[in-house]
């Protein structure tokens, strides 16, 4: 991925608008708060994992008649072709498109199985699932905050997602859940392993994302069949970074029972829309399906043709309407895709505001700090009062649409279809809502302008070659390294980076890099897209470690 060198201090534009205001002008340059009546605190969240498995869905399209279509899906519009009328038409609409997603996007997620058991205590959670003659089982560690439950509870994927101090403070348990204990990394697609797995086959077309979302609605299941004393399983939501950012996003989209969901610069996979992701030079839609099998497998006939989609990730963000959904990006890497994850919030949030429900839904990308999974000050406000509002339910915030000017979507680019004024019940259609009769601006008026990017921190070389700095986000047992790669006064042509981990230190993923091993000194080369750095230019990679990556020096040659 390339950035420009140094740390950016872009200003924000700020623009304060009602949701409303999203369906003529397609997209917010900042701030956006919304003005519908919220739906009643307290009862998003839904009593089943899935309120719609009872619709009859039928009219799936088979992967051989998929048209191509370069706007994003109408996600009111039926598989019949007829448009949703009615509030209460949208939890079979919904049906449809997470059949949609499971057939071409994630793989089956399945239904509960035959038995689940467990126990539910202040240190663990302990599942054990039996189904089909095939028997599997793990633990999710528990964290509680002070006072007396029983608490809300916060799922944290791979112990690695929103601020959990901040999370503590607020009221909420934490539970952290290993997700590769469910659905392994570093497996073929015909060999899978990990606990859903060993219930459902090796050679299951579920991706891990699917999976990893089963193993946290079986969590839920214990929870919900213990004694109430210790967590609330009404009052259950989900975070994740990075990888485990896709993962937190699966498990809101596909379990109702979360009643918030918090995924933080997720990438490609996760929340970007994919027919974005090839303008914007995010992680490659073939780069992600290949890196590791996180989305199912029949999503490989897609990686070159993401217009083919029948569905796209503004219906999965849909899909978690009207419960709560805080999505925290990135603006300064463009490999995770912020601009594509930005149309994705702004398309899902007119099926919030058709609902009635618009200030459920928060996007934040407006930080200063550009570090991958950092901890950011502009999101603790946001975080605690989401929690308040559906995990305590005693708050009553209203969701914002703060968009970084760095990475800003339009939504008006993508789609081609108007939102519907929906009935309150089911009633004779109502006439939708028509496009506008004035075509919106290209751009958004900025309220000031942002001033040019200041020089880097730290400067390019002087002669010919390149030079490589390290800066790493830590925590305990793992951290994320990002290193930038700067030209010098000649372009260069390739580029590798030698670095020495620390003892005991290991690389468990790696992007925008190829690398030589896992531990002790390592090189890393670049990729196809990254090896060219233009003159005083640089670029960027970037690697998550288990142990301390502390005092790493890199060094690098051109060529």
């Amino acid at each position: 991925m390339t950035i420009p060198s140094g740390r950016p201090r872009t200003r924000f534009l700020v623009v304060v608008l009602a949701l409303a205001a999203l369906t003529v002008a397609g997209s917010v340059s900042a701030v956006t708060r919304t003005t519908n009546a919220q739906a009643a605190v307290g009862t998003l969240a839904a009593a089943v994992e899935d309120e719609g498995a009872d619709c009859a869905v039928s009219g799936l399209p088979d992967l051989g008649s998929l048209p191509t279509n370069a706007k994003l899906p109408d996600p009111f519009k039926k598989l019949n072709g007829t448009t949703i009328t009615a509030k209460s038409d949208w939890r079979c609409r919904r049906a449809e498109i997470k059949e949609l997603a499971e057939k071409f996007v994630f793989g089956d997620k399945p239904a509960k199985p035959a038995t689940v058991t467990g126990t539910v205590s202040s240190s663990t959670v302990t599942v054990n699932v039996t189904h089909n003659g095939r028997s599997t089982s793990f633990s999710a560690r528990v964290e509680l905050p002070s006072g007396t439950g029983p608490f809300p509870a916060v799922v944290v994927v791979g112990g690695f997602g929103a601020d959990t101090a901040t999370i503590k403070a607020a009221g909420a348990a934490v539970i952290s859940y290993d997700p590769l204990a469910v659905g392994r990394e570093g497996t073929p697609r015909n060999n899978k392993q990990g606990a859903f797995y060993s219930i459902y086959g090796s050679s299951s077309s579920t991706g891990l994302l699917a999976a990893w979302g089963w193993g946290v609605s079986r969590i839920i299941d214990v929870i919900e069949q213990s004694d109430g004393r210790t967590l609330k399983a009404d009052a259950m939501g989900v975070t994740g970074c990075s990888r485990y950012g896709k993962g937190a996003f699966a498990v809101g989209v596909f379990d109702q029972r979360i009643a918030l969901t918090m995924p933080i610069e997720s990438g490609s996979a996760g929340v970007p829309i994919f027919r974005g992701i090839p303008g914007e030079g995010a992680q490659s839609l073939s780069s992600a399906y290949g890196e590791q099998p996180w989305l199912g497998d029949a999503f490989g006939s897609f990686t070159g043709s993401p217009n083919r989609l029948p569905v796209d990730t503004h219906e999965m963000v849909a899909m978690v309407a009207p419960r709560g959904l805080f999505i925290m990006d990135n603006p300064h890497i463009a490999n995770l895709g912020p601009r594509s994850a930005s149309v994705a919030a702004l398309g899902g949030a007119e099926v919030y505001k058709a609902l009635g429900a618009g200030d459920n839904i928060t996007y934040w990308s407006d930080v200063q700090d550009g570090s991958h999974c950092a901890n950011r000050p502009e999101w603790r406000t946001p975080l605690q009062n989401n929690i308040r509002k559906f995990l305590l339910k005693t708050g009553n915030e209203p969701g914002v649409i703060r968009i970084s000017s760095r990475a800003l979507g339009r939504l008006a680019d993508w789609r081609d279809w108007p939102t519907p004024v929906l009935a309150d019940g089911p009633t004779t259609p109502p006439p939708t809502t028509p496009p506008p009769t004035t075509p919106p601006p290209t751009t958004p008026p900025p309220t000031t302008p942002p001033p040019t990017t200041p020089p880097p921190t730290t400067p390019p070389p002087t002669g010919g070659g390149c030079v490589a700095t390290v800066s790493v986000n830590q925590w305990t047992g793992g951290f994320v390294a990002t290193v930038r790669v700067s030209a010098g006064t000649a372009p260069v042509n390739g580029w590798t980076v030698t670095m020495t981990l620390p003892s005991g230190a290991s690389i468990t993923s790696i992007w925008s890099a190829n690398r030589s091993g896992s531990t002790g000194t390592v090189q890393f080369t670049n990729v196809a897209y990254n090896g060219a750095i233009a003159a005083g230019q640089s670029t960027e990679f970037g690697y998550q470690g288990s142990g301390t990556g502390a005092g790493m020096t890199p060094t690098c040659s051109a060529g």
